[in-house]
């Protein structure tokens, strides 16, 4: 496979034309965990969700082969913030509903 050959395509990019529907799933996600602080909280925050994301299309890359695809739609995404009193860490968690296409 090419460095320049994607499985995932993430809303508005267009698979290929040639793929077959196989199905819909659904997978989750988290991001990993950083200080629960108010300082750099938007610079946290955007690292969370670049971590949750790249995470998510990892997890979605070996969904794909394992289900025998070729790619997936990601469709639709809900993202919620987590957080531990205790540990006084934050993290992201995501849920993605995407298409198999073979």
């Amino acid at each position: 496979m090419s460095a320049d050959h994607h499985i995932v395509y993430w809303h508005r990019e267009l698979p290929p034309l040639d793929g077959t529907v196989l199905g819909e799933h659904v997978i989750e996600a988290t991001s990993r965990h950083v200080p629960h602080t108010l300082a750099h909280r938007d610079e946290l925050w955007d690292e969370c969700y670049r971590d949750l994301l790249e995470q998510t299309n990892r997890r979605i890359e070996q969904e794909v082969s394992r289900l025998s695809g070729r790619y997936a739609h990601v469709l639709n995404e809900s993202i919620d913030t987590r957080h531990n009193d205790v540990s006084g860490e934050s993290w992201l968690r995501g849920r993605f509903t995407y298409t198999l296409l073979g």
